[in-house]
């Protein structure tokens, strides 16, 4: 068996992470350096990508901070070309950044539906095109895109988010179809409920419910089989493994890791 920590798993590749400020993205950038990787680094919160910085300042890597607000086009193009050509290339994307806004179908505005479809699905697919010509051209890399367990099956009071996901899974198994004969990987992780910070700022979800926050968050944590929320760490260590040469022969899956939730 494979050590998870072992590092080298990805050295000398160079690795694009969005929303690696906080929670998922930050764990991935983590994992990442410990496995070898050289990091462009994305987020809008500078500090933050500061912070994380700082957590890697003992790796023999190589780190980049970019800020960026990936519902801009614009933004997307600059922060792609300053990635590529910051070490030459790129090996391996990473479209963790994503927004969450919860309320009942019937209370959504359209403009929520923009905002999250703005960064979770058109940020999604514009990075995925501009890596797959990049890759095309080199022979090959990996893209991994954070999904959710929102994008495999139906959930109340979120279905913006839920949408969002979707389209996530979907894109993933269209182009990875697309390449697979090119040297390209390109899978999914669908998380459950992530202790990080998105699970904590779940106010607005539960003002909107009517419940207090914590009664909603023991709703939450009571839908876990193995009775816990799965930790941040847990998805880095699945995301060094299909960005890594171990994972050569699967693409276009989208794969759960939600403490047993749903299995498949």
């Amino acid at each position: 068996m494979t050590d998870k920590n072992a590092p080298g798993r990805l050295a000398g590749r160079t690795a694009l992470v969005t929303g690696a400020s906080r929670g998922i993205g930050r764990a991935i950038a983590e994992a990442y350096a410990a496995a070898g990787a050289n990091l462009f680094l994305t987020a809008t919160d500078l500090a933050r990508l500061e912070e994380t910085r700082a957590n890697l300042a003992n790796r023999s890597i190589e780190v980049r901070l970019h800020t960026a607000d990936i519902s801009n086009a614009d933004d997307v193009e600059a922060l792609f070309a300053a990635a590529v050509e910051w070490r030459g290339g790129l090996d391996i994307l990473v479209n963790n950044a994503g927004i969450y806004i919860g309320k009942p179908f019937v209370n959504y505005e359209l403009d929520d539906l923009d905002r999250v479809m703005n960064v979770n699905v058109r940020a999604v697919f514009q990075l995925s095109q501009l890596a797959i010509r990049h890759m095309q051209e080199r022979g090959g890399g990996k893209i991994v895109n954070i999904a959710s367990t929102a994008g495999k099956w139906e959930s109340p009071n979120q279905a913006v988010y839920n949408i969002s996901k979707h389209a996530v899974v979907g894109m993933t198994r269209c182009a990875a179809l697309e390449t697979a004969a090119q040297g390209i990987n390109i899978n999914a992780i669908c998380p459950g409920f992530v202790s990080t910070g998105m699970f904590d700022n779940l106010q607005a979800s539960a003002d909107e419910l009517g419940v207090p926050l914590e009664q909603l968050q023991q709703t939450i944590v009571s839908r876990v089989p193995m009775g816990r929320l799965v930790h941040p760490e847990e998805i880095g260590h699945l995301a060094v493994y299909l960005a890594s040469s171990e994972s050569d022969g699967m693409t276009g899956q989208s794969i759960p890791i939600s403490g047993g939730m749903r299995m498949g």
